[in-house]
């Protein structure tokens, strides 16, 4: 049984007036090109195919929105770093992601991390953009690719990682290839969405 049985794509957004109605709830899913980001919202929404998967950094261009059910949605960032996006598109996502950081519906932000990097300050700086203005949108961070570490160097990931992000956001082992921490991650994404 899916926990979220009704996924479904709703709307890429190329602009902020093409986003759904700022009503119900909705969780952002960012991360670095290649982090990991679109296997890791198939395996927590439990629908193969939904976010396209691809070796090439950047694919992810536009704001995707998913619906998870009435008024429950996710929203899937382009990638940040590398990215193979041509400039013109690059440059339409400053404004998009400023829009979407001032929609009341915004309840959090899964920010998904290779575990085999580590937080990087550019990891921090969107960390820092999900709690500015007071707002202080609780962010999850997800270690991906974790089946990549033996066990004594998942251990030594988390706990620096917890300790570089102190208080500004939680961290947790994942991985879509064997699975692990996909429960937590979903029970974090459904709290939210029931906020």
């Amino acid at each position: 049984m899916s926990v979220f049985p009704h996924v479904q794509f709703l709307v890429s957004a190329a602009q902020a007036s093409q986003f759904p109605p700022d009503q119900g709830a909705e969780v952002a899913f960012a991360g670095r090109s290649n982090a990991g980001k679109s296997s890791a919202i198939n395996t927590i929404v439990q629908r193969n195919g939904l976010a396209r998967v691809s070796k090439t950094p950047g694919r992810t261009r536009l704001l995707n929105f998913f619906t998870l059910g009435p008024d429950r949605r996710i929203v899937d960032l382009p990638g940040y770093g590398y990215a193979a996006a041509p400039d013109a598109d690059r440059r339409t996502w400053g404004p998009m992601i400023a829009a979407l950081r001032e929609r009341e519906c915004l309840r959090g932000l899964v920010l998904i991390v290779d575990s085999r990097r580590g937080v990087a300050p550019e990891d921090e700086n969107l960390i820092a953009w999900a709690r500015e203005g007071g707002r202080e949108m609780p962010v999850h961070v997800l270690l991906s690719k974790s089946d990549k570490l033996n066990r004594s160097e998942s251990t030594k990931t988390l706990r620096e990682a917890k300790a570089t992000l102190a208080e500004s956001a939680t961290a947790q082992l994942f991985s879509a290839h064997d699975k692990t921490g996909v429960e937590e991650a979903q029970r974090t994404l459904q709290a939210w969405l029931k906020s």
